[in-house]
């Protein structure tokens, strides 16, 4: 090395040394306010919606016949507003979290509001091991995006949109965990006691009963693994298991399994009557999740439930609907169409209530370089009759803290089968909501 270059380098790094220790420099590239990084003690967000939806009716089908026999229209306009407000207030080991949600809607048929707290409870971590909580909260147990089988303390998704925010129950929770060197890293413990009284939880099952629930968390191996147990006279006794597994950074599997030896649900008989029947009953969901190279993420999971009702069983219910329509018509009585209303309450007109499904969904994001464009497309696809929604949709969110989103659902299927006797044969939903 000449004696030139090594003046030179020298120099060179005094002269950076200087700059890099000068106030001037560490002020203008380097400061920062740590006051900036610091949890605050409230934090509060929430959205405000307007949704506009529009429904051609598909005359003629059972749910159309039970929900507008008497109103009979071509054609359904609903707009709605909504407001969901969610937040957390921390002093000491103490925190309080909240979601309350209100929400107006006018439609053809009249106009409809209602305001929830969805969820609302307190929680003491007086140790990094330990959290206990009590109130109303919303569980969301079960590793599957579109159902959960191990979800017994989980109100039903809505496959079309299961990320929303959903209703909770009135609870007392208790988590324990620990980390560990080794191939098992972590285990944590959650005991919930849900009580079912008059006027608190009385949707979860019969009243006057205090139900218990526990799960047993594991990471092994990079596997997530829960053991899920519930136990309590308002439902069946029920017993569960579920995992998620990354195979790749970009693919992911997961899957639960749930059994309950006594599984009650009403059924409609042969002869028009209807009994509650109890049996052993099996539900299972197995899913992937993949993104790909340019940006599309793919979910497609299959779901089979035993307490579901079987083809057979739901042509009985639409048979019913039918005769509801002809007695009506008739004598102008609807005594039939009253027993039909009854029973869709109580199990036939909850979502997917046959047995076998699959599940579909695909976004990608900003195609063609188009930014803060997603489209995607959802299918939900019945195994068993071979009727299916199909819902391809547009979100843009190139507003700060808006969002735009179009979707259109179309429903298909032979005679007699779950979407082709809803009560709309297609919807076109338009979404703005701004998030603050």
């Amino acid at each position: 090395m000449s004696r030139t270059f090594f003046k030179t380098y020298l120099l060179s790094f005094s002269a950076g040394l200087v700059l890099f220790s000068s106030p001037c420099f560490a002020q203008d590239e380097f400061s920062f306010d740590m006051s900036e990084f610091e949890k605050k003690n409230l934090e509060w967000g929430g959205y405000a919606e307007l949704k506009w939806e529009h429904m051609d009716i598909n005359q003629g089908s059972a749910f159309s016949i039970l929900n507008l026999i008497g109103e009979p229209r071509s054609m359904l306009d609903r707009f709605t507003g909504t407001l969901q407000i969610d937040g957390s207030y921390s002093y000491g080991k103490t925190t309080l979290n909240w979601i309350l949600q209100a929400a107006g809607q006018q439609d053809n048929l009249g106009w409809y509001d209602n305001a929830d707290v969805f969820e609302a409870y307190a929680s003491l971590k007086p140790t990094p091991l330990v959290t206990a909580s009590i109130g109303k909260k919303s569980y969301k147990w079960g590793k599957g995006y579109a159902w959960n089988p191990v979800g017994f303390l989980n109100r039903p998704k809505d496959p079309n949109n299961p990320e929303e925010a959903l209703e909770g129950y009135i609870s007392g929770e208790l988590d324990l965990i620990k980390s560990f060197d080794g191939s098992l890293q972590t285990i944590a413990l959650t005991a919930v006691a849900l009580p079912v009284w008059e006027d608190v939880n009385e949707d979860f099952g019969e009243v006057n009963n205090v139900n218990l629930a526990a799960k047993l968390y594991f990471l092994y191996r990079d596997t997530d693994i829960d053991l899920v147990m519930y136990t309590g006279n308002s439902r069946s006794r029920r017993y569960g298991i579920d995992f998620s597994k990354n195979l790749a950074p970009n693919f992911e599997i997961h899957g639960e399994l749930a059994y309950a030896p006594n599984q009650k649900s009403l059924v409609l008989e042969s002869d028009g009557s209807v009994g509650l029947a109890e049996k052993s009953a099996t539900s299972a969901l197995i899913g992937i999740r993949y993104l790909s190279e340019n940006d599309i993420t793919s979910i497609v999971e299959y779901y089979h439930n035993d307490a579901g009702y079987t083809e057979t069983e739901m042509d009985r219910f639409y048979q019913l609907i039918d005769d509801g329509e002809i007695q009506f018509l008739t004598s102008g009585l609807d005594t039939l169409l009253d027993k039909a209303r009854e029973i869709n309450l109580k199990g036939y007109g909850k979502p997917q209530p046959g047995r076998n499904y699959l599940y579909g969904k695909f976004t990608q994001k900003e195609p063609f370089e188009i930014l803060y464009l997603t489209p995607g497309i959802t299918t939900i696809f019945n195994l068993d009759d071979e009727s299916y929604s199909l819902s391809p949709e547009l979100a843009y969110t190139g507003f700060t803290n808006w969002e735009l989103r179009t979707r259109f659902t179309y429903l298909q299927g032979p005679s007699n089968t779950e979407y082709e006797e809803k009560m709309n044969s297609n919807k076109l939903e338009v979404r703005v909501r701004y998030f603050f």
